[in-house]
C-alpha cells in the first residue's frame, strides 16, 4: 500500500526548489509566509503549492511539519533579517575583493532566529574562503555558511535573457534542472553549433529538453540520418529525416534518390538497418557514399 501525506510546497529562496512540509492544523494558503526547519535551522519560506496529497516515495525525503504560519512578530523579524542580509551581501562583496578571491556573491539570507547567515556564491575554481568567513563572522557575530552553486543556479539569482529574447527559463519559472546533452540536440535534428545551443550560463539550453520526448516518440523505429539500410534488397543510405513531413530520403547504390513515408518503416516491410550511424549527420551526395560499405 502506497503511503501518502498532505503537504504544502514551500519556496525557501527565490526560484529555488520546492520543499514539501506537512500541515500543522493551521489554515495556510498559497503565498503565506511560514516558519519551517530547513537544513540551516529555523528558516522561513513562502507557500507556493497549496495543500495536496502526495506519495511519500515521490517526495523522496523525510517530511517535516510546518512549525507555524508567520505571526506579525515573525514578519517583523524577517524584514529586519532581510536588511541584515542585504548589508551582508554588500560587505561580503567588499571582503571578496579585499582577499582577492575569484568568486561571485549571489544571494544572502539570515535565519529567523539569527543563528546563521547563509551566503550563496559561484566560482569556476576551488576557493579557500576560510579567512573570508572569519571576517564576515566578526562583522555580523553569527555563524556563517558559504554555499557554492553551479552555473545554472547562478542564473536564478542574476536573471537575464535567453537566446530567444525572452526571460531565461531558470530565472523565472524553472526550479529544477534535467541533464542536457548533445543527444537532445541531435535527436531534434539541430545543427550542432554550440553558440546557438548554449545559454548565458555557458551550459546547453534547458529548452532542449522541452520537446525531446515528442521527437523520441515521432521518430520511433525511424533510422537516423547517415544510417545504412536495405531497401528492396539494395544498399541505401539515409540522407534526410523530416519529422514534420514524416518522410525519409534515401540514396541507393544505384544512384536513386527516394523519399519514403514514415509508415514504410512501421508497416511491416521488415526494413533492415545495416549501420545506425547516429553521429554521422553530414553527407555529400556522391557515388563515394558507399565506399567501404560493401
Amino acid at each position: 500500500m502506497e503511503l501518502t501525506a498532505e503537504v504544502y510546497g514551500v519556496e525557501l529562496i527565490p526560484m529555488g526548489p520546492i520543499i514539501y512540509y506537512t500541515e500543522n492544523g493551521e489554515d495556510i494558503k498559497v503565498n503565506d509566509t511560514v516558519i519551517v526547519i530547513s537544513e540551516f535551522g529555523l528558516d522561513y519560506g513562502v507557500v507556493r503549492i497549496g495543500k495536496r496529497q502526495m506519495s511519500i516515495d515521490d517526495i523522496g525525503y523525510d517530511l517535516k511539519p510546518i512549525i507555524r504560519k508567520a505571526t506579525e512578530e515573525d514578519l517583523e523579524t524577517i524584514e529586519k533579517n532581510k536588511e541584515i542580509a542585504k548589508r551582508a551581501f554588500e560587505v561580503t562583496k567588499q571582503l571578496v575583493k579585499k582577499h582577492g578571491l575569484n568568486m561571485k556573491v549571489l544571494y544572502s539570507k539570515m535565519m529567523v532566529d539569527g543563528s546563521r547567515l547563509v551566503i550563496y556564491f559561484s566560482s569556476k575554481n576551488r576557493v579557500d574562503f576560510r579567512e573570508l568567513v572569519k571576517d564576515i563572522a566578526k562583522e555580523f557575530k553569527t555563524r556563517i555558511e558559504l554555499r557554492q552553486v553551479g552555473a545554472r543556479d547562478e542564473m536564478k539569482f542574476i536573471k537575464g535573457l535567453g537566446l530567444c529574447g525572452k526571460k531565461s527559463c531558470c530565472s523565472y519559472w524553472l526550479r529544477s534542472f534535467d541533464s542536457i546533452t548533445l543527444k537532445h540536440a541531435k535527436r531534434q535534428q539541430m545543427m550542432i553549433n554550440t553558440a546557438k545551443i548554449t545559454g548565458p550560463c555557458g551550459r546547453l539550453l534547458c529548452c532542449l529538453k522541452f520537446e525531446y520526448d515528442f521527437y523520441i516518440d515521432a521518430l520511433k523505429n525511424i533510422p537516423d540520418e547517415g544510417s545504412m539500410i536495405k531497401y528492396n534488397g539494395k544498399d541505401a543510405k539515409v540522407i534526410t529525416v523530416n519529422v514534420f513531413l514524416k518522410k525519409v530520403t534515401i540514396y541507393t547504390k544505384d544512384g536513386e534518390t527516394i523519399a519514403l513515408p514514415f509508415d514504410y518503416f512501421r508497416g511491416g516491410n521488415n526494413v533492415e538497418i545495416v549501420d545506425d550511424n547516429r553521429d554521422n549527420i553530414d553527407l555529400d551526395i556522391t557515388d563515394d557514399v558507399f565506399n567501404g560499405e560493401e
